[in-house]
């Protein structure tokens, strides 16, 4: 006889004679994560370390480390010793007291699905919550529980997710400063281009593809080689160049090959850029002049007032997020291309809230294939 079968939200109508109730089967989230606490439990009897252990189960090493945290404790043994020993019921135990802290309402407590993604997002990729939200919709992924950036904080204060705190979320989770805008000096030195005030409105409004500003990003104390950055006003597209030196002539180099990677497209993707008044950027003329030709001017420079870097927002706002992998006082001797493309493409695949959570990458690959 026909009859209707319901397959999660959905239902279907079967002919079967056999009983096909999915209510009776088994939470295969639940038995992915009591598996993965058989394997933890038995690798660290092995004496494997948590990062043999994280390669094993395919996952960062980060939530191993977490996991191990959640489910420590402290075990008497015979001779009256102790010593430090994990446990997955104590792991569960802990988990399930700390969404019980929440209330009775707390719906999060049977999604393992969206707290895995959030604890990953946040714990291992360094998202914020608005950021997990806003992949969350981009990708269109749906979860049992709906939740929200507020919802996820409120979480995150009460420890329902286990190893995150305010102290795990870029910049402490705290909203951003307003700054005041301090008197203009007068520059130490003249600037070869024209100043920022000459630059037409329309780029000012941010409404046109292909204009940049530009900054160094300096490692070590007393080492030479600089990070060469270029951020995109319109899409928030970020490149980053490992330079020998921060000299005028290694700024000219990097976009010399910058010129020859995007070739004749160069002029309509790199318009202009905005620079502050560093000796590495007072080289106007040959940052302006084409590798193609002696008379052929690739794009246009202008230069920020003296202290006043907030005419760079899109740049400095950047260059936190360049920090949370390059902190100050990093030696860039040590540090490879391959790394620092890593760090470009984390950026730019990073959901922008300010772009309606698209990532500044797909944007701005968009307008380059638009580019004539």
């Amino acid at each position: 006889m026909v009859h209707p079968i319901k397959l999660g939200k959905n239902e279907r109508m079967s002919f079967s004679r056999i009983n096909e109730d999915q209510s009776k089967m088994p939470n295969l989230i639940e038995v992915q994560i009591n598996s993965y606490n058989w394997f933890i439990e038995k690798g660290l009897k092995e004496g494997l370390k948590p990062c043999a252990i994280a390669d094993r189960l395919h996952v960062h090493n980060t939530t191993i480390y977490r996991e191990l945290k959640r489910g420590r404790y402290t075990h008497l043994n015979s001779d009256l010793t102790t010593e430090e020993r994990y446990s997955p019921e104590i792991a569960q135990q802990r988990y399930e007291e700390n969404l019980k802290a929440k209330g009775g309402e707390l719906k999060i407590g049977n999604d393992y699905e969206l707290s895995a993604f959030i604890e990953k997002k946040i714990g291992e990729e360094g998202y914020s919550p608005a950021a997990v939200v806003g992949e969350i919709r981009r990708l269109g992924l749906t979860f049992k529980t709906e939740i929200s950036e507020k919802t996820i904080y409120n979480y995150i204060d009460k420890g329902i997710f286990y190893g995150i705190s305010r102290e795990s979320l870029p910049e402490h989770g705290e909203r951003k400063r307003k700054y005041d805008k301090v008197e203009r000096k007068k520059a130490a030195r003249a600037p070869q281009g024209e100043s920022i005030e000459e630059r037409p409105q329309e780029i000012n409004d941010r409404q046109t593809f292909g204009h940049w500003e530009g900054d160094c990003v300096c490692g070590k104390k007393r080492t030479k080689e600089t990070l060469f950055v270029l951020s995109e006003r319109l899409t928030r597209n970020e490149i980053i160049i490992k330079m020998p030196d921060q000299t005028a002539a290694s700024v000219v180099a990097a976009l010399n090959k910058l010129e020859r990677r995007f070739g004749k497209k160069f002029s309509q993707i790199f318009k202009s850029i905005t620079f502050d008044n560093g000796s590495e950027f007072m080289d106007c003329a040959g940052i302006e002049k084409s590798v193609y030709g002696k008379d052929r001017k690739r794009t246009k420079v202008y230069y920020c007032h003296p202290y006043s870097a907030y005419e760079r927002g899109t740049n400095e706002n950047i260059n936190k997020m360049i920090r949370r992998f390059l902190p100050k006082g990093t030696d860039f001797r040590k540090v490879t291309a391959a790394y620092i493309q890593r760090v470009e493409t984390w950026i730019n695949n990073y959901p922008r809230e300010i772009l309606g959570f698209e990532t500044s990458g797909s944007l701005f690959e968009r307008y380059v294939a638009e580019a004539a």
